[in-house]
């Protein structure tokens, strides 16, 4: 049953981000962090979220984002970590009007620091925040308010979990 529900999930998924449809997602990799970072749009009032932006790569980003027409509003953070470093600063003067967002326990500096159960609002989608410690105290995972998509960083990996063995880390809470 459980597979039943992954494969219309995945096909859902895959249905919902064609050019046709309302959302417009991008995924990116930086290969020497390994870090993914999703860029999210409106397609009809063209305002965006960018999840997990990473320092080296901030520049491709805003280039995409510029070149796709969107309206970059908020540069978000599933987390705070040494192998981690976010490119929402530069985005901020890359593309005025943009804010930092993070977990307010990450401990880190942001416009916008959100806790669980807050709303990150652009266009006529919305990514609910959800705690998800482990990894670090302040990790959260993003999921789209239609909850067809779940971003949880370094939390959940497929076939496995972020390391938690630096930085208050905690296999225990993770799982």
């Amino acid at each position: 049953m459980a597979g039943a529900t992954l494969r219309v999930a995945g096909r859902r998924l895959s249905q919902r981000s064609g050019s046709g449809v309302p959302i417009l997602l991008r995924q990116m990799f930086e290969p020497k962090s390994c870090t993914y970072t999703y860029l999210l749009g409106d397609r009809e009032s063209h305002e965006a979220v960018l999840i997990d932006p990473v320092l080296e790569t901030a520049p491709r980003d805003a280039q995409l984002v510029k070149e796709l027409g969107l309206r970059l509003l908020y540069a978000v953070n599933t987390h705070c970590h040494a192998d981690h470093i976010t490119g929402s600063g530069l985005l901020r003067s890359l593309l005025p009007g943009c804010q930092s967002v993070i977990s307010r326990l990450s401990g880190a500096q942001a416009d916008l620091h959100i806790e669980d159960g807050d709303s990150i609002h652009f266009g006529r989608f919305a990514l609910e925040t959800r705690a998800s410690p482990g990894h670090t105290p302040g990790c959260v995972t993003f999921v789209l308010n239609d909850h067809s998509m779940a971003f949880t960083g370094d939390a959940l990996l497929i076939r496995g979990c972020g390391r938690t063995d630096f930085q208050q880390g905690c296999a225990k809470t993770l799982y």
